[in-house]
């Protein structure tokens, strides 16, 4: 009895320690009575359903940290933790969120508000998307991380009010707009991540309040103005990361009194030349990378004397002199770039004694050295290439020397390397090997010498960064074998041609994104970013593979004409600091190239067949071609077998493949396959009627979904313009166009299949039946014109064929299911020759064509960029231009734009459905734009890229002076007093036959005053058909 009474006593006590043990913690839901308040609990459930959130059981107590409220497996995240020592540990609170790397979806929930205790809140690396919710600034949090997601919109003011927050991570997602002057009032703020970004403006002023600031990091974002004397405030700070964005020097004299400062990363600044930026006091740096700044003068000899210096990039600068002999002494150091300088006197031997042992990657490649030149070029972690002056001894290696001058008799005009790969045969052509895996700071030759490459920098953050990328998927691309794996380059990727024959070839450049996903997951978040140099000229700025080819893993092809001269040719792709560093994961993501083709014009390399030379010279046109003879023959074929065998379509009876659909846009479908998608054109499936016929949708035996437009007998498209489209669809792959599947010729029947675009069109989304329209909120429509406007500049200046649409209008520009713009209905298309040429046909649509067009039939791009400023200002007001206005004081939109804008009440065009939900900034400077685009001169539009920059704040809006041909209010009068002209007084066949090819000598007073509708496009406000049925008109 005594021992079980002392056993008993035993167990007691051990139950009371384990209680208060418990108590102190809170943490033991098995022995505790504590709650949830009722409201957190409701909050966690909306939270759920915002993020689509959906393991979380709400049948287990939130705060047990069991089931899959606390749920961790390596990096993915997923925990709700709990305070529960409130009200003498009988009330819980939520403290921690974190749900990372969770896929999550939807948008960010207003619910987490009511969460009042929380103090960490973690959503990075998902999927979330939209704005981020005002209400935030309510948020007691110390920590607020959404790296990594896609969301939108601006950044609220109202986060000005966050009373605690400490560190705010918003990297690697889309938000725009300026920095909020209010964040300035945060002042224990301590970490501030914004970069990867489409941040706009300067650095507020507020800032320099930030006094414990100790992380900051804006890279890659479009941020100006100059580098703030206020960052003398933040001496606490020890990182400062200002890479690729648009903000000038010099870097402040004051950064000396940063003495904390560790890691020091500005790059990429613009406006004058600058000294070295006095860094002498602080002491402790790890890392200062100052590429691209314009510094001049000497290397500072106290660099060498760091102790903890690991990392010193001073690449691409204006420096002279020699290096530093205390270089030689640097026992941290481990990545050191001098790259195209002005560096002179003896090669620092100390270099060669530290290749021994590999301790240090280096790279002075591209400066003036003199004297003590090394043996050999070809150095492990040691670049220095064309690192020696020009005037230096011939007896140096020619890799040594400036331009890499051919020592032999030059003899190739043709160059084929397949980059990063093992040497492949496509088409007939060998592309060489490329597969060597050296690492940073290299120059590598080819065997035959006809080539090299030389690559510089290091994967910073990464330490597995790999030179080479492998696809892991399977790609359904033409050629995979060009695209399965790619050279990649931290920094700077140059490869040069050697031995050259001089003259003008065309270099074509093979791009596949291979490393990002194209899925809803967090490594989708993705951007790489870089800019491409072919013999010194920038040819591709901020170039984007995964945005211009349409997605990841899909290839997009480049080509350019140049000149060589002195028999070598040099390619070079530069990373200035943009695109993300933190997704998928921390590091660098620096150029990556697939493939290089080199060919000499006028020569036949290779011994192609002549069909393959004819379809790199002529390209769509010759497909165009086929495709008339076809049709031609087709046509005369049915009518002899009318009373025979009825119908033939072209290929009849072959089975779609679908891969190759995805990879080839010149596919025949027979009309069996389409009947068979599309139920036999069944009404149900009628999903639209254009002005060439109706448009069905229909699915293919694997389940694609297709749109097919079926051109009537009748129709005014026919096979002029059927085929047209065809070639010219074919020949184009860009993110905001239409992708044209194949087509199908039967007979008179002709077909072309699209992609199907799940939300219509902009047309039918604001000006459609009310069950139609969409509730478009401010950041989609202005994302809708900024995407439209890089379509259209793509069609004029960036695709091999200059294009000019001829057609902008709502209609012609769809929307997938994630309301991106996708320009459509190329089968007005003229491919623009020349400005100046008199198009023999005037297409296009009442109220979007430009006066020059629409009374003389001068097509020029400047045509487009007129229809595009009057659908931005339909998107921006939700006013359709082409019908009647309310206000009968007004003709039509443009001219109620005009009037406002003289009155400066601008901002009332904005469609008065987004109440006071917009952007002010980004509305008066879509609407500026938009009346830009519609100035009655052709020259004083601006081209499609300067649209594109305007929209993105990356230059300031042109300020151009306004017509004086004729008053406004003449302009108006005789606008106003043609109004009820009835089209058919039109007199096309009295129009000019002659079109000036220099637009500003146009005598606007020299029209036909006979007819009076000719007169009523004069004017800059007017410059449209009166309203009719009819779509397009023509001579």
């Amino acid at each position: 009895m005594g021992m079980a009474r002392g056993g008993g006593g035993f167990r007691l006590l051990v139950l009371l320690l384990l209680g208060l043990a418990c108590s102190n913690g809170g943490r033991c839901s098995w022995a505790r009575t504590t709650l949830l308040p009722q409201q957190e609990v409701e909050a966690l459930k909306g939270i759920a359903t915002k993020l689509n959130k959906t393991d979380w059981d709400f049948s287990v107590d939130p705060c047990s940290a069991s089931g899959n409220w606390a749920n961790s497996t390596g990096f993915l995240i997923s925990n709700v933790t709990c305070d529960c020592s409130f009200k003498n540990n009988t009330e819980c609170h939520i403290i921690r969120l974190e749900l990372m790397r969770q896929n999550l979806s939807g948008v960010l929930p207003d619910e987490v508000v009511n969460l009042t205790y929380l103090r960490y809140l973690d959503l990075s690396r998902n999927f979330i998307q939209g704005p981020i919710p005002a209400s935030w600034g309510d948020l007691p949090v110390y920590n607020l991380s959404l790296q990594g997601n896609r969301i939108s919109g601006i950044l609220p003011k109202e986060l000005g009010r966050m009373p605690m927050l400490k560190s705010i991570q918003l990297e690697g997602n889309q938000i725009e707009g300026p920095i909020p002057p209010e964040l300035g009032n945060i002042s224990t703020l301590q970490r501030f991540f914004i970069s990867a970004n489409n941040i706009t403006g300067e650095l507020p002023s507020t800032f320099s309040r930030l006094t414990n600031m100790t992380d900051f990091r804006i890279d890659g974002n479009s941020i100006s103005g100059k580098i703030p004397s206020f960052i003398k405030n933040w001496q606490s700070v020890n990182r400062i990361d200002m890479q690729g964005t648009s903000m000038s020097g010099p870097i402040p004299p004051e950064i000396s009194l940063l003495k904390n400062l560790t890691e020091l990363r500005v790059t990429d600044l613009s406006g004058p030349s600058m000294k070295f930026p006095p860094l002498q006091n602080a002491l402790h740096l790890t890392e200062v990378v100052l590429r691209n700044c314009s510094i001049y003068g000497e290397i500072p000899y106290y660099l060498g004397q760091m102790l903890y210096l690991k990392v010193l990039d001073i690449s691409f600068n204006k420096l002279t002199g020699k290096v530093p002999e205390t270089f030689g002494g640097m026992a941290a150091l481990q990545y050191l770039y001098l790259t195209e300088n002005m560096l002179t006197g003896d090669f620092p031997s100390w270099m060669l004694k530290n290749k021994a042992s590999n301790k240090v990657n280096m790279d002075i490649s591209y400066n003036n050295f003199t004297g003590n030149p090394p043996s050999e070029c070809q150095q492990v972690n040691l670049n220095m290439v064309s690192s020696f002056s020009s005037s230096n001894d011939n007896l140096l290696q020619p890799c040594l020397r400036k331009r890499l001058p051919c020592t032999t008799r030059p003899r190739h005009s043709s160059l084929f390397v397949n980059c990063g790969g093992k040497s492949v045969s496509v088409n007939g052509i060998t592309y060489e090997d490329d597969s060597s895996q050296i690492g940073t700071s290299t120059f590598v030759l080819s065997d035959d010498k006809k080539w090299a490459y030389s690559s510089t920098g290091d994967f910073v953050g990464n330490e597995n960064g790999d030179y080479i990328a492998r696809n892991t998927s399977k790609l359904t691309l033409a050629y995979p074998e060009l695209y399965t794996e790619a050279r990649l380059s931290p920094l700077s990727l140059k490869y040069y041609g050697l031995c050259m024959e001089n003259g003008e070839y065309t270099v074509k450049l093979h791009f596949a994104e291979i490393v990002f996903t194209d899925d809803h997951t967090y490594s989708s978040n993705g951007k790489r970013v870089f800019d491409v140099f072919i013999q010194g000229a920038k040819v591709l700025d901020d170039f984007n593979i995964k945005d211009q080819a349409g997605g990841a893993h899909r290839e997009i092809t480049r080509t350019f004409t140049t000149n060589i001269t002195d028999n070598t040719l040099e390619i070079h792709f530069y990373w200035g600091g943009k695109g993300t560093t933190a997704i998928p994961y921390r590091g660098v993501y620096g150029p990556l190239i697939s493939a290089i083709s080199v060919t000499q014009t006028g020569r036949n390399h290779h011994r192609l067949s002549t069909r393959v030379v004819i379809a790199i010279v002529v390209g769509a046109a010759s497909f165009t071609v086929i495709l008339l003879l076809i049709a031609f023959y087709f046509k005369v074929f049915s009518k002899k077998n009318a009373k025979g065998n009825g119908r033939h379509s072209f290929y009849q009876g072959r089975k779609t493949n679908t891969s190759e659909l995805q990879t080839r846009a010149q596919y025949f479908f027979s009309l069996k396959e389409i009947e068979s998608a599309t139920e036999h054109f069944d009404p149900g499936n009628k999903i639209g009627e254009g002005g060439f016929g109706p448009v069905y949708k229909g699915t293919l035996p694997d389940g694609t979904i297709v749109a097919v437009k079926k051109l009537s007998s009748k129709s005014s498209q026919g096979n002029r313009e059927f085929l047209n489209e065809i070639g010219i669809i074919s020949a184009l792959r860009h993110p905001n166009l239409v992708r044209l599947f194949g087509c199908c010729i039967d007979g008179d029947q002709l077909l072309l299949i699209y992609e199907f675009l799940e939300n219509n069109s902009v047309g039918r989304a604001l000006f459609g039946r009310a069950e139609h329209q969409l509730k478009l909120d401010w950041t989609t429509r202005y994302n809708i014109c900024l995407g439209t406007a890089k379509g259209l500049a793509y069609l004029h200046e960036e695709s091999t064929l200059k294009i000019v649409h001829r057609d902008i209008k709502p209609s012609n520009i769809l929307l997938d299911k994630k309301l991106q713009p996708k320009i459509s209905d190329f089968g007005l298309a003229k491919l623009n020759d020349d400005c100046g040429r008199v198009s023999t046909r005037i297409a296009g649509t009442v109220g979007y064509m430009a006066p020059e067009y629409a009374t003389r039939g001068c097509l020029t791009r400047k045509a487009d960029v007129y229809s595009y400023g009057v659908v931005a200002l339909e998107i921006v007001s939700g006013m359709s231009n082409i019908n009647s206005m309310s206000n009968e004081e007004y003709l039509h939109l443009l001219d109620l734009a005009e009037r406002l804008k003289q009155q400066g009440k601008l901002l009332e065009l904005v469609d008065e459905r987004l109440g006071s939900d917009y952007s002010q900034e980004q509305a008066l400077r879509l609407l500026n734009i938009a009346l830009l685009c519609t100035k009655t001169s052709p020259t004083q539009r601006p081209r499609m890229s300067s649209v594109v920059n305007m929209l993105c704040g990356q230059i300031p809006i042109q300020v151009v002076p306004e017509d004086d041909n004729l008053s406004e209010d003449l302009r108006f009068d005789i606008a106003r007093s043609q109004c009820s002209m009835n089209d058919s007084k039109t007199d096309w066949s009295q129009m000019p036959s002659q079109c000036s090819m220099n637009d500003s000598k146009t005598d606007w007073s020299q029209m036909p005053s006979s007819d009076p509708s000719i007169l009523r496009h004069t004017s800059k406000d007017s410059g449209y058909l009166p309203s009719s049925s009819s779509s397009s008109l023509k001579l």
